[in-house]
């Protein structure tokens, strides 16, 4: 059951950007509303896989991956849009490229035979993250709420990139370490 809603919000990224692109007057909305119950399942993943003792290899592989699509699939296309623009396109940069980043250092110190476990931090991140988007879809030209919501949403974007970046610091730091030591046996 974890996995299915999981594998949901992977697959709700399909009608998002096509209900992002399309060109009505209730685009926005409606791709904020999909947005939403995606990120919803993010939260009901975790607690039904605890609940029910689902705790899986598959679901703490495509648990953060779904994340990680949904965040970036939403910031690109805001700043395809312009909502997301100036020195807030280097925001985005930095929450992408630190996700590339943490993956592929899990990667390296998992073939080591470490792990990288998930901080309570990163877990704010992420949180900080889909809020971030969230706000700036509702910020959006023909959004739910509208540009009064925008330095509001630009700023959470802020937090969430300065969140990213010490969180990819921390990580960067530890796998650097343990790779170090594991390579000096």
């Amino acid at each position: 059951m974890a996995n299915a809603l999981t594998l949901a919000r992977i697959a709700l990224i399909v009608p998002f950007i096509g209900l992002f692109l399309t060109n009505a007057s209730w685009n926005m909305t409606a791709a904020f509303a999909v947005f939403v119950i995606a990120s919803l399942t993010d939260f009901l993943d975790g607690r039904v896989a605890r609940a029910r003792g689902e705790v899986s290899a598959l679901g703490a592989a495509i648990d953060p991956l779904a994340d990680k699509l949904l965040i970036a699939a939403a910031l690109i296309l805001l700043v395809r849009n312009g909502v997301i623009a100036g020195a807030g396109v280097i925001a985005v940069i930095v929450i992408i490229l630190r996700e590339i980043l943490v993956s592929g250092l899990r990667e390296a110190v998992t073939a080591q035979g470490g792990a990288l476990p998930v901080t309570g931090l990163a877990k704010w991140k992420t949180a900080t993250q889909i809020a971030a988007a969230g706000l700036l879809l509702a910020a959006a030209p023909q959004g739910l709420v509208g540009a009064e919501l925008k330095p509001f949403a630009v700023g959470a974007l802020w937090l969430a990139a300065v969140l990213t970046f010490w969180t990819g610091a921390a990580y960067s730091l530890q796998a650097a370490l343990y790779l170090t030591r594991r390579n000096e046996n």
